[in-house]
């Protein structure tokens, strides 16, 4: 992979990720949970329910293991991109919909998959949400860093 590809990884999986634990640490607390319960939910996924027992480390992995995820999924895009030209032609549209794809991927595949020892629900009010962040917040800016990488990149003569 070239500097300017992992670079495109980097920064739009980390952009996207913190932009979505912000919003799901907000959201967490409004619902009455803290930021290290948040967390450790996030663990959950590799831990099942032991995550919940421990404490600030526990937490830390999940947010460790939420970077992880991102730039899986920025690299996924950038893959998809570079095999489908068009998407870098409008990064908001293709960010959008890239993220929805994500936040079904996480809700339908990888969490039934993993130890995360919760049922998935779709819950109204959170699923528009989560939704609305995985495609704002997470979608766009991978497609928006994975587009400048790949159209800065010089073409072979």
């Amino acid at each position: 992979m070239n500097a300017a590809y992992l670079s495109a990884v980097l920064l739009g999986g980390s952009i996207a990720a913190v932009l979505d634990i912000v919003f799901a640490i907000l959201f967490a607390a409004y619902n009455g949970a803290t930021p290290i319960r948040l967390l450790q939910t996030v663990a959950s996924g590799l831990l099942g329910t032991a995550a919940f027992t421990g404490g600030v480390p526990v937490a830390a992995l999940g947010l460790l293991l939420h970077f992880v995820m991102s730039f899986f999924w920025a690299g996924s895009f950038l893959l998809l991109a570079s095999m489908v030209p068009a998407l870098t032609l409008h990064p908001v549209v293709s960010g959008i919909v890239f993220g929805a794809f994500v936040f079904l991927a996480m809700r339908l595949i990888v969490l039934p998959l993993s130890a995360f020892p919760y049922p998935v629900t779709f819950k109204p009010l959170a699923t528009v949400l989560d939704l609305l962040s995985h495609s704002l917040l997470f979608g766009v800016p991978i497609a928006w860093a994975i587009q400048k990488a790949l159209l800065n990149v010089p073409t072979k003569t």
